[in-house]
């Protein structure tokens, strides 16, 4: 709607592409111009981005307590991603190299069968409140889901955007609870929260509802607060790489790929200690576009990570590969994501608000999609490096500027270094890296 008005209107509006060839071979300036043709970026975007993403310290010191002072991290852009057949751009904000060429790449390996698909649930959350000291436990439980109309007209009776456009609270759940304590009864709120997170929100309605769930059960309410474990709140995505676009450059080794594949995913299937590793670099994207949307990524971790030690009733992978009747990979992910794109940081922060403008989503859902789709990528973008080189063969060379500043080069020498180190064709070491430097300057 928005793009049909601009256009009335006479204004240009940028084609959208995710493929941007050579994007990794262009400087820092070049990108901004093409990235700036290709979103609708203002002057103001462009700026919060190349200033170094810094808050100014008055901002800073609304946002946390004690501030003294900001820090900046790298935002890179994810290419190549067509998802539910739109292609998007996606912001990375994160320290650890190769993570966004290894997305990217894997992103570029599923276009021959239209790239990624997603579906997500509604934006629900839950809302948890703990009471104790009941004197009838079953009769309390029967008394809430009796008083359910009346309880979720509380939890909606005040004035929030959320509400108008249709989110609030929807259903109310009970729970009974073992506990070395004794038993205790936990209700559920569910709260569709619409384009926000929802944390705000949920803890107000627990917070309101208090008084009259201990009237109600004549027991007392103790703790009342949100579950990042948003398990009405998943997002699933799916992708199918063939042999061909899996194979190593110049061979036709894509069978045995995809064999290495599922034989590297059995063992994350199965081994804690494993996948631990495995959904780590699973979370290396999706923490990563948390981070640069101004998302709550630790709440978002600490459901994911919860989410796969529910799934087999033990910690296991948070992806699922198979290979299909046409010999092809198949991969995908079903985890909670909350996100939002109204309130939080997602809104202060100047950088967060051109990320979200260069991604493009105009929900939390969609938002929620990119984030899995991205997790889905970066997970076989590491198995494939495991299963076929090595992890380290890439991403060292990946690292080899890091390593060149940390030893002392200057920015001058850096690609030196670079092409020095790459020249000898030998593992990538620090000493390798001081030895290059050394030669440099003599």
């Amino acid at each position: 709607m928005c793009q049909m008005l601009l256009l009335m209107l006479g204004e240009h509006i940028p084609s959208r592409e995710s493929r941007l060839k050579g994007f990794y071979q262009l400087s820092v300036n070049e990108r901004i111009k093409l990235l700036k043709s290709n979103v609708d970026l203002s002057e103001e975007d462009i700026t919060a981005l190349t200033s170094t993403g810094e808050l100014s310290l008055s901002s800073a010191d609304m946002m946390i307590e004690n501030v003294v002072g900001t820090m900046s991290l790298p935002v890179g852009i994810g290419t190549n991603f067509v998802i539910n057949e739109k292609p998007y751009l996606i912001p990375f904000c994160v320290e650890e190299s190769s993570i966004v060429a290894a997305a990217s790449n894997m992103a570029k390996r599923c276009l021959l069968n239209g790239g990624f698909s997603v579906n997500c649930d509604d934006p629900i959350m839950i809302g948890q409140i703990q009471i104790l000291d009941l004197p009838d436990i079953d009769k309390a439980c029967s008394d809430i889901n009796k008083n359910q109309s009346k309880l979720i007209e509380i939890c909606n009776d005040v004035p929030s955007t959320m509400i108008r456009l249709g989110g609030g609270c929807k259903e109310i759940l009970t729970r009974v609870i073992e506990s070395e304590i004794g038993p205790m009864l936990i209700v559920h709120l569910l709260v569709d929260c619409r384009d926000a997170m929802g944390a705000n929100a949920v803890n107000s309605m627990a917070e309101r509802i208090a008084p009259h769930l201990e009237s109600i059960t004549g027991g007392r309410v103790h703790l009342r607060i949100l579950s990042n474990l948003a398990t009405h709140r998943m997002a699933r995505a799916r992708a199918t790489f063939t042999a061909k676009e899996l194979s190593s450059v110049g061979k036709d080794d894509g069978n045995e790929v995809i064999q290495a594949i599922i034989e590297a995913y059995a063992f994350a299937k199965m081994d804690p200690y494993r996948a631990t590793t495995h959904n780590k670099g699973i979370m290396n994207a999706i923490s990563a576009i948390a981070l640069a949307c101004g998302q709550d990524w630790r709440a978002i971790e600490a459901g994911c990570h919860a989410w796969a030690s529910m799934k087999e009733m033990a910690y296991t992978s948070m992806t699922e590969w198979i290979v299909n009747d046409q010999g092809d990979l198949v991969g995908t992910i079903e985890i909670p994501l909350a996100v939002g794109i109204v309130g939080g940081a997602s809104k202060i922060h100047p950088a967060a608000r051109a990320n979200l403008k260069i991604l493009g989503v105009e929900t939390a859902q969609e938002l929620a999609g990119v984030m899995a789709c991205a997790g889905l990528a970066q997970n076989l973008g590491a198995m494939r490096a495991l299963a076929t080189d090595g992890i380290q063969s890439g991403h060292m060379r990946m690292h080899l500027k890091n390593m060149a500043i940390s030893e002392g080069a200057t920015q001058d020498e850096v690609m030196k270094v670079v092409q020095n180190v790459l020249a000898q064709d030998m593992p990538v070491t620090h000493e390798l890296v001081r030895d290059a430097i050394e030669t440099i300057r003599s």
